[in-house]
């Protein structure tokens, strides 16, 4: 009968993130992301209420940043063609080269990072369905927003659909105000930046870059003031919740880690070894001889106490050509 022993039991380090599954899995996040958006068009008349209750809202609590902002971006094209830029592109730009950059200098950190910024965009598309809102450039002209990206459209690559590239506004909702994720995003940045920049001007641009976002989104019109609120607040739910996505996803892997697969081996029997084992069979055709128990074989035992089974206790074999194997000299008569 084949014998197989299990020499010891180790468990394995945590494998180590590699960017060949990181990167499909940010491409997934982002596609979710688009198609929810796009998804979660909602109804247009009660997208607009949405927004006016917004208006409604902020006059109330005497926040009204959107209209200066936005005068002076339509009156100062020097000012309105780099914000349309800045809310055009940066978000699809910084954030994931500060995501390469976390994963290649701060391993360590990288998972944390990346789980606190997918669950919050998580929770940002549910507010994108559960609450469609009219942004403030797509509101009557009654309201006194001007929308700067149609404006200054000859500057750059979008038409009058938000950012989307000139004839795409039919793939983008536009009502997918509330949260603002570009200053969700953005906060997210400046966090990385604070914490594992370590230079002075990482620590300026930590700071400098949410809040120009802020900015730039209410200036052009893309979203109110409560919008960035909410957009920040995101983050804050998403940083709450993002150690508890961590652990469940370490149960799932951990529980589907555990699963054992029987493996043949080369004697016929099989061993279960799982993914955090290491095991050790011994073959039959191991050179050493087995020792178990503190008893010892001799070539051709493959027992334990196989010599003591085969002779009584205290009596020993005599030397014959047969127990002494083939080739022994026969003993003397």
């Amino acid at each position: 009968m084949p014998h197989a022993e299990t020499a010891g039991v180790e468990a394995t380090p945590r494998t180590r993130l590699r960017w060949w599954t990181e990167l499909p899995l940010i491409l997934l996040v982002y596609a979710c992301y688009s198609a929810g958006r796009l998804l979660a068009r909602g109804d247009v008349s009660t997208a607009v209420d949405h927004g006016l209750a917004i208006l409604d809202i902020e006059k109330a609590l005497y926040l009204n940043a959107e209209h200066p902002l936005n005068r002076l971006f339509t009156r100062e094209p020097w000012l309105g063609v780099p914000a349309d830029f800045w809310y055009a592109s940066l978000h699809y730009l910084v954030t994931p080269v500060l995501l390469v950059w976390i994963f290649r200098s701060r391993t360590v950190h990288y998972r944390a990072a990346r789980t606190w910024l997918m669950t919050s965009t998580f929770i940002g598309l549910i507010g994108f369905t559960l609450l469609p809102t009219c942004p403030p450039r797509l509101l009557a002209e009654s309201h006194g927003f001007v929308d700067t990206m149609a404006q200054y459209s000859s500057y750059g690559w979008w038409g009058g659909a938000a950012s989307a590239p000139k004839g795409m506004g039919g793939m983008t909702n536009q009502y997918a105000a509330m949260p603002s994720l570009h200053v969700g995003w953005a906060l997210w940045c400046g966090v990385m930046l604070w914490r594992y920049g370590g230079t002075r001007l990482t620590k300026v641009a930590a700071v400098a870059y949410p809040l120009i976002t802020t900015i730039v989104v209410m200036g052009t019109a893309n979203h109110y003031f409560l919008d960035a609120a909410a957009g920040a607040a995101v983050m804050g739910v998403g940083l709450l919740l993002a150690p508890y996505v961590m652990r469940t996803a370490d149960r799932v892997r951990a529980r589907f880690g555990a699963e054992v697969a029987p493996v043949a081996t080369a004697s016929g029997g099989t061993v279960a070894i799982g993914t955090r084992e290491t095991v050790t069979v011994a073959s039959d055709d191991a050179s050493s001889s087995i020792v178990s128990g503190g008893c010892q074989t001799s070539a051709g035992e493959r027992i334990p106490r196989q010599r003591e089974s085969r002779f009584g206790s205290g009596a020993e074999p005599s030397a014959s050509p047969q127990d002494a194997g083939d080739g022994a000299p026969a003993p003397a008569r």
